[in-house]
């Protein structure tokens, strides 16, 4: 399991590689939820990363990842749902730093995962964050989702239109989709969607990862981006 003293020099040491600086407050609130992440990773299935074995691409994909991600959003504050959340990243260390200013629905189908959530929300001492065991397609069935969240976001797999056309249904007009996209998986944005790429972001060098911001754009002005790609602007660490 974790050895505090280790994980928090290495965590420093992974963080000043890409010129992040981790709070003790934070970083105590990070080595809590990985502790019990991996605790119950021995008995259920919440990641394929192995902290004993590669502990740089773990702490790099569940943590550095989100912490990025936390200082490049366009909000401090709002209403994020993510989809699938499984083990709870990069939603929880997400919201572990940008505050309790956003709320958060963490979306997982799986009663196990969705089991573990909750524990990771009770154990932290999460306000303002709440678990959903079901299906994303099922929720669109609930009209108080409907344009109600100023984000979504989601990683680890694979974006059809169909699907982009599906998430956009919990989005206020101006509201973000936020795609967590490792190295090979980037993702076209088809222009009849109601999407305009806003941002590209890189988030950890030694992932070729990124994030990829969409927004949604406004009824009023839709017809208007329709006729025309959007930019795509690259913001370094």
């Amino acid at each position: 399991m974790l050895k505090s003293r280790e994980f928090q020099a290495r965590l420093k040491r992974r963080a000043a590689r890409i010129g992040l600086g981790v709070p003790p407050d934070l970083m105590e609130a990070l080595e809590t939820y990985l502790a019990l992440l991996l605790l119950w990773n021995q008995k259920i299935n919440l990641t394929a990363l192995s902290y004993q074995s590669n502990p740089d691409e773990t702490i790099d994909r569940l943590l550095l990842e989100p912490l990025v991600a936390a200082r490049v959003l366009p909000f401090s504050s709002g209403r994020l749902l993510d989809i699938g959340s499984g083990g709870g990243s990069p939603a929880i260390p997400l919201r572990l730093a940008v505050g309790e200013g956003l709320e958060v629905v963490l979306v997982e189908s799986k009663t196990r995962k969705a089991a573990f959530l909750r524990e990771a929300v009770r154990h932290l001492g999460l306000s303002n964050v709440s678990v959903e065991s079901s299906r994303f397609e099922e929720l669109l069935t609930r009209p108080d989702l409907h344009e109600a969240h100023d984000a979504v976001s989601i990683r680890a797999v694979r974006i059809e239109p169909r699907t982009l056309a599906g998430f956009q249904a919990f989005l206020k007009p101006g509201g973000r989709l936020l795609l967590f996209q490792a190295a090979g998986k980037e993702a076209s944005t088809p222009t009849a969607l109601p999407f305009e790429v806003e941002a590209a972001i890189p988030l950890v060098d030694s992932l070729s990862s990124r994030l990829l911001i969409l927004r949604k754009r406004q009824p009023a002005i839709a017809s208007s981006h329709s006729a025309r790609s959007a930019e795509v602007f690259h913001v370094e660490h």
